[in-house]
């Protein structure tokens, strides 16, 4: 039960907003409650919003009752910014609009839109937004604009302060101001002209206090996220250009910002990188101060601690591990307009810095897989801390920035202050080229005398760069809870009396976001920190960054991997401390068993996102096998062990549903079903439109004697799932691979006892785990049978089994329709595109595997246009799981069908995936190898 006044603001949201969307329930206030910071709070109530008319009646309905509130985007911000024990506001996935304006020299978007979405809008134009942030992936343009995150390029030059055109505001009680549209700008003068007048008199104040215009001048030319951007008071006159300059990096304690106009930047077509390896830091720094002047596109600075913590990974480039303990590198990359104009920008660098000593001779590459090569030393260093951890620790990355000039002195300190402090193994890297460090470590928040640790670290380092280097206590990260109460010590005292004045003018209640940027509270960063307690090897790692999210497709559903880690975490410290009222904690157990484990499609994308390669799909497995009573896997023994009567058991289901279908039709069928599905607690499957129909069985084709053989073992599904009712073609996926493998001059081998087999998926992503390693040790003895162990290779047409046979048989060549179309019969086919417009979906399986671009370059081979949806990565079927929990796969293809126009048909690779895309792409789905079999004639 909710206490007052949050019960009264409840009944009043719930006017608004629909009661599915509000949330008060101990595991989503958790679960959607955490952000990527060491901090926790839990708000009273989360409410996702789905357009800006409902954050305006939100807004006047917190105001009227006085309590506070906090904005989301992604929850990527790692100083706390992003949490709330009040009202935290969320932006749904509808908050994803955007539009390209003045042939692309700028772009109106959204705050919900991903920056890397943005700057897939803007590739075709050659532009991208300027700010790059390493979390762009994942991060949304509310948080990217909200706290003026930056990035590895586009340093102070490129942000959202200096490309920002305009931008919509929801202000704090209610009003929306509109800075790019002249009314809205009059209507705004004439009911909030105070506010207005005062930031004319907080410019006029600060253009007469010399001192201060010139300190906060001088502050900016670094990096600078601590405090409010009080550069807009200097920078700009115009009282509307300093109000919307304020908000950027105002951490959502000023207003909401609903929406975004960028000016864009250009997006080079070419490009190099080197890693410039020096014997100590002063010499990459100094090389750093050089690039700076050769305007290079990014200088990243990692001391030795860095390159000694990937050095002996895979892909790691020769020579890391042979450094010297003083060592230093430096990662330089360059862009032009041409190639010619690149190897001007080489050359030049090279000759800036050929006086400065060198491990070895400095060497640029422009081929975009050796330069890939160099970044991922970079884009390593983060995970490798937190990869290394010990279990129950965070991973700690601060960010901080220094004069250019005093890069070198300044990193050598800081080593120093790890050194003194018992922080053995920090690792720091950064942007040198505007003097952005940022130091990453571990840190025990469990025990007091390691918070007491942490707490003197804090002090000497926040000394260090506000006192003597008159640095940033925050570069690009933003000021959060970490940094609000020492906002001032950087400042001074006056600059941090004009940050209380600006706080005051747009939030005079004190509502938006309170303890943020700003904190009297000499403790707040020693505070509300975060648990991580031992859970389960496999999510021990996870340190809650929220990268995984963008992947999974119950995220709009119930709980993401980041989620369901979150709550897992709290429930077994629950369990192991038993601080909670048995009901509560079975009521939070009930609820994950829900939001947790049943909708999880176990798809192990989120580990392709994680920055420490952390399964989360593979942990719901194990949990779910921990909840298989004896009952329940005396049954999955028995279908393991009589395979072949349980699938002639599926046969008759799939018949008698189609006799149903035929006499009862759509409408009457799908409620019929629906009802039964409902009413029996969702233990009878859902059956739908698309089910398909039972494969006509009959006798396996034999093909032409050849010296090309292949052993095909088309998987249990294809075995007996065909085509649905309302496709026009009713060919099976069989005679199609058997079409293509006689056009390419292959005889087929068949293994023995083909009906028995099974790779044991159906039973692994239940959690029955047993059983499903049997069924595969079956499925082993009879490939390696019929390839004659390894002669020859074995050809599988559904893409999650093959990977489970990947993953576990070994000295086997196995290979999923894409893999086996690549390496065997591309060199025996002539294609010829088909005059159509297809849609293609790439299966979980298939991304993991890498096959994602190589899949689309062979579906354009043979079809007219191809269209990959974006930001439909699994379609949420899992299995069976479609059947059985409908609403994954409906959450996770949503915006599928809109994305099809003008599509007739689509293909993937496992045919439960294509009942679940036929659905709710209104198209039928089928095997890729129907369109390769289309499109292909054997050579000449």
């Amino acid at each position: 039960m909710l206490s007052a006044p949050y019960d009264s603001i409840y009944e009043e949201f719930k006017t608004i907003i629909p009661e599915e969307r509000i949330y008060t329930d101990a595991l989503r206030t958790m679960a959607y409650g955490t952000d990527a910071s060491f901090y926790r709070l839990i708000p009273k109530i989360v409410v996702d919003t789905d357009c800006e008319d409902e954050i305006v009646q939100l807004l006047r309905i917190i105001d009227r009752h006085g309590v506070a509130v906090t904005f989301r985007a992604a929850g990527t911000s790692l100083s706390g910014q992003a949490i709330s024990d009040s009202i935290l506001i969320r932006m749904s996935e509808e908050w994803r609009n955007f539009e390209i304006l003045d042939d692309a020299t700028k772009i109106a978007l959204d705050p919900g839109i991903i920056g890397s979405h943005a700057n897939r809008i803007l590739a075709p134009h050659g532009k991208k937004i300027g700010p790059d942030p390493a979390s762009i992936d994942t991060c949304k343009i509310g948080g990217i604009v909200a706290n003026n995150a930056s990035g590895m390029c586009c340093g102070v030059a490129e942000n959202s302060y200096k490309t920002l055109d305009s931008m919509r505001i929801v202000m704090a009680d209610g009003t929306i101001l509109d800075t790019g549209d002249p009314q809205s700008r009059k209507c705004f003068a004439q009911t909030h002209g105070a506010l207005l007048e005062g930031l004319a008199c907080l410019r006029e104040r600060v253009i007469e206090d010399e001192s201060l215009a010139s300190l906060i001048r001088k502050k900016f030319k670094i990096k600078n996220t601590t405090g409010y951007s009080l550069n807009a008071i200097v920078d700009f006159e115009d009282p509307f250009d300093i109000l919307q300059h304020l908000l950027v990096g105002s951490e959502g304690t000023l207003a909401f910002i609903s929406k975004v106009v960028y000016r864009t930047v250009v997006e080079h077509p070419h490009k190099a990188s080197a890693l410039m390896r020096f014997p100590n830091i002063e010499s990459a720094c100094q090389a750093a101060h050089i690039c700076r002047k050769e305007k290079v596109a990014a200088a990243e600075l990692m001391d030795r601690a860095s390159l000694a913590s990937v050095q002996d990974k895979d892909g790691m480039p020769e020579g890391l591990a042979s450094l010297a303990p003083e060592a230093s590198a430096l990662l330089v990359e360059v862009r032009a307009a041409s190639e010619a104009e690149l190897q001007q920008k080489i050359d030049a660098i090279l000759g800036a810095v050929k006086e400065l000593p060198a491990v070895i001779p400095h060497e640029f590459t422009a081929i975009p897989a050796e330069f890939n090569v160099l970044w991922n030393v970079r884009r390593g260093l983060f995970p490798a801390v937190g990869a290394v951890r010990k279990a129950g620790t965070t991973v700690i990355i601060e960010d901080v920035a220094f004069p250019t000039e005093k890069l070198a002195e300044a990193t050598l300190d800081l080593q120093a202050l790890f050194k003194k402090n018992g922080y053995d193994n920090a690792i720091i890297f950064g942007h040198a080229l505007e003097g952005n460090l940022h130091f990453v470590f571990t840190q025990d928040f469990n025990v007091q005398k390691e918070i007491d640790r942490y707490a003197t670290f804090m002090d000497d380092v926040t000394d260090m760069v506000a006192n003597k280097y008159k640095g940033s206590l925050k570069a690009e990260h933003g000021t959060g809870r970490n940094m609000a109460h020492f906002v001032e010590l950087e400042w001074g005292r006056d600059a941090y009396k004009l940050m209380e004045d600006i706080k005051e003018l747009f939030d005079p209640k004190g509502l938006l976001n309170p303890g943020v940027i700003l904190n009297e509270d000499p403790e707040a960063h020693l505070k509300d920190l975060k648990p991580l307690p031992v859970a389960h090897d496999i999510i021990d790692r996870c340190i809650e960054c929220g990268f995984c999210e963008p992947t999974c497709p119950s995220r709009e559903l119930t709980l993401t991997p980041r989620q369901r880690i979150v709550t897992y975490r709290e429930l077994s410290r629950v369990q192991a401390e038993g601080t909670d009222f048995p009901d509560a904690l079975e009521q939070f157990k009930k609820s994950f068993d829900y939001e947790g484990e049943a909708t999880c499609a176990a798809d192990g994308l989120c580990a392709l996102r994680c920055p420490v390669s952390i399964d989360t799909g593979k942990f719901i497995k194990v949990y779910r096998s921990w909840a298989r009573g004896t009952w329940e896997k005396a049954v999955a023994s028995l279908a393991a062990k009589g395979f072949g009567p349980t699938t002639r058991f599926i046969e008759v289901d799939l018949k008698l549903a189609g006799v149903a279908h035929d006499v009862l039709g759509d409408k009457v069928m799908d409620t019929v079903t629906g009802a039964l599905h409902t009413y029996s607690g969702k233990h009878i499957p859902r059956w739908n439109t698309s089910m398909p129909r039972v494969v006509q069985q009959g006798t396996h084709p034999e093909t032409p004697r050849s010296a090309l053989k292949v052993v095909y073992f088309p998987s249990c599904v294809a075995r007996h799932m065909g085509v649905e009712k309302h496709d026009p073609d009713k060919t099976e996926l069989r005679d199609h691979t058997l079409s293509i493998l006689t056009k390419a001059g292959y005889e087929v081998i068949y293994p023995d006892k083909m009906n028995t087999l099974c790779c044991g998926q159906p039973w692994e992503s239940k959690g029955f785990m047993e059983q499903a390693d049997k069924k595969l040790a079956e499925l082993e003895v009879a490939l390696r049978a019929a390839s004659e162990d390894g002669k020859y290779p074995i050809l599988c047409d559904t893409s999650p089994c093959l990977y489970r046979m990947q993953e576990h048989i070994k000295g086997l060549t196995l290979m999923e329709p894409i893999q086996f179309a690549l390496t065997h019969l591309l060199d025996k086919l002539e294609l010829t595109p088909v005059n159509k417009r297809v849609a293609l979906h790439v299966t979980c399986s298939s991304r993991k595997m890498g096959l994602a671009d190589t899949m689309a370059d062979l579906a354009r081979r043979c079809a007219r246009e191809v269209v990959v949806p974006d930001d439909i990565y699994c379609c949420g079927f899992a299995g069976d799981r479609g059947f059985n929990y409908p609403e994954l796969n409906e959450a996770a293809l949503n915006r599928l069908s809109e994305q099809l126009e003008g599509c007739t048909v689509g293909y993937s690779t496992s045919r439960t995936c294509e009942i679940g895309l036929s659905l709710h792409g209104k198209v039928p789905y089928k095997n890729i190898m129907f369109l390769l079999d289309e499109a292909s004639w054997p050579k000449a």
